[in-house]
């Protein structure tokens, strides 16, 4: 049975997600997670498109342990130069370039001819070659480029020394039949394929990308890129907890698997949603709230005599726990840490010690605090939500239900200098009043272009997450605030997406169309 290779890209394509911004303690976070998970490859980032984007890449390639960390790079001698900079330190540094190969690219993107975008791709790897170990060359929009040329093209990269040749559905545009038999045809006509591995990167504009994915599997790729909870460019890309679980619930067709702890699944979902905000539709495939959810009363019956008459994946497989013990207001430290080390994170002790704080706060206010309590108690401090430049001290709203009645709203924040300041302003619905009131505290004009509220668990006492995206001073930032009232989650997410553009957080900026 063969082992496919499964590179992340989360990180880095999942990223340029329109509206979605990462700080570094969040990327950490989901990188030590991939690691955890057990991928092959993560792709840290993009690290010459800009300096957050190069410290993120290399911090991240510093901190995990067993999964090789790798950057992407034009096929550009300073692209290179600036990832092996950044990946150095790593014990297997691995680079990843790429270059566009299909005809509407190369006359329309790059200005070049066939012959130009061949001898940059060669020289570029032979480059690559005398710093890294491992380099994957790239042919973007390799599903809309001619077999004559993609075969041309790879022959050379591999007399140029590649270890990994990719060749992405830049567009989501092929379909499976097609796509199985480009890499049937590549395995068969490219020069020594026998020495390189075929990798797949799929995007999701027709809704393929999963099954084009398992298409390049059954064509001969030995490697697939992939997203956590299928995030990234337009409409996503393949979703990597949809074809690992796909691969071995149907290993008996594939013949094919991964190296991969299921079970670390629904954890990594459910991190990389509440860190960038996205959040998972119910019916999602694998890791949605319904995915075992058995509504019909023929189907609950089945389940009930026999689970596999309707679930073809059991709960446990993914990493969906049944029974979960809930802490409570007696709950010691010691308790609450070896539950969140449960459940994947890693503190420092000031950390902790301010997350723990946070728990007994939240415990004397609901009558049990669950796992998704805590979760999101941690995320929100990996995520800055109440800790930034801007911090909420007090917040007081008063509201009225009558008719043309103005809401109003008070609030004391603590400035960036370290003073507390106080300043009121209405609105026509109490959250209106209290963005007015930050927005007046703040100083500068602030657009908010979305706002998303739910609930953190089921009860009256849940928790209620917050999430905005705004613009301010010209910049985008997405913003998440956690807390058992509204209106205080409302304010967070709020001084947490002013925090992130104040602090510097690097926002995206794509050179040109990527992989």
């Amino acid at each position: 049975m063969r082992e496919i290779d499964i590179f992340d890209t989360t990180l880095r394509d999942g990223e340029q997600q329109p509206g979605l911004n990462l700080n570094l303690d969040e990327k950490l976070e989901i990188a030590k997670q991939l690691d955890r998970l057990g991928v092959n490859i993560i792709e840290a980032g993009f690290p010459a498109s800009n300096e957050g984007d190069f410290h993120s890449v290399q911090k991240i390639a510093r901190a995990v342990k067993n999964s090789t960390v790798t950057g992407l790079s034009r096929v550009v001698k300073k692209d290179i130069d600036t990832a092996y900079e950044a990946l150095k330190d790593t014990a297997n540094p691995r680079i990843h370039i790429f270059i566009a190969t299909s005809d509407i690219h190369i006359k329309h993107k790059l200005l070049m001819t066939q012959q130009e975008v061949l001898d940059a791709a060669v020289e570029a790897v032979r480059y690559a070659k005398q710093k890294f170990p491992v380099v994957q060359f790239s042919a973007e929009d390799a599903c809309r480029t001619s077999w004559d040329f993609l075969t041309k093209i790879s022959s050379e990269v591999i007399r140029a020394g590649v270890d990994v040749i990719n060749l992405p559905d830049t567009v989501g545009y092929t379909t499976p039949n097609e796509i199985k038999a480009m890499f049937q045809h590549m395995k068969q006509h490219v020069h020594d394929v026998e020495k390189i591995k075929l990798s797949a990167h799929n995007h999701d504009d027709l809704g393929m990308a999963v099954a084009n994915s398992l298409a390049a599997i059954e064509g001969g790729a030995d490697q697939v890129e992939c997203t956590i909870n299928g995030i990234g460019e337009r409409a996503g890309n393949a979703s990597l907890e949809e074809i690992a679980v796909a691969l071995q619930i149907r290993k008996d067709y594939y013949a094919a698997n991964s190296t991969l702890k299921l079970n670390e699944l629904k954890r990594t979902s459910n991190l990389v949603s509440k860190l960038t905000g996205t959040i998972v539709p119910g019916n999602k495939a694998i890791v949605g709230a319904n995915a075992f959810a058995h509504e019909s009363g023929i189907h609950q019956d089945g389940v009930l005599k026999e689970s596999t008459t309707y679930e073809i994946i059991t709960p446990e497989l993914v990493g969906v726990e049944k029974n979960s013990l809930p802490l409570g207001k007696l709950s010691g430290k010691h308790a609450f840490k070896t539950k969140i080390t449960e459940l994947g994170f890693e503190l420092e002790e000031d950390d902790l010690k301010r997350v723990f704080k946070a728990f007994k706060d939240l415990a004397h206010k609901k009558k049990s605090v669950t796992d998704d309590d805590i979760f999101a108690l941690l995320t929100a401090e990996k995520s800055g939500s109440q800790n930034g430049m801007y911090e909420l001290k007090s917040l007081q709203v008063n509201v009225a239900t009558q008719e043309n009645v103005i809401q109003t709203a008070t609030v004391i924040v603590r400035t960036p200098d370290g003073e507390e300041i106080q300043e009121a302003a209405t609105g026509k619905g109490s959250v209106e009043a209290v963005y007015n009131t930050l927005s007046r505290l703040i100083g500068e004009p602030i657009q908010l272009e979305d706002y998303r509220i739910q609930s953190v668990t089921g009860g009256e006492d849940a928790l209620a997450e917050v999430v905005v995206h705004l613009t301010y001073n010209d910049e985008s930032s997405l913003g998440r605030g956690t807390a058992h009232d509204v209106l205080e989650a409302s304010a967070f997410a709020y001084l947490n997406a002013v925090n992130r553009i104040i602090s510097g957080n690097p926002t995206k900026e794509p050179i040109e169309e990527l992989v």
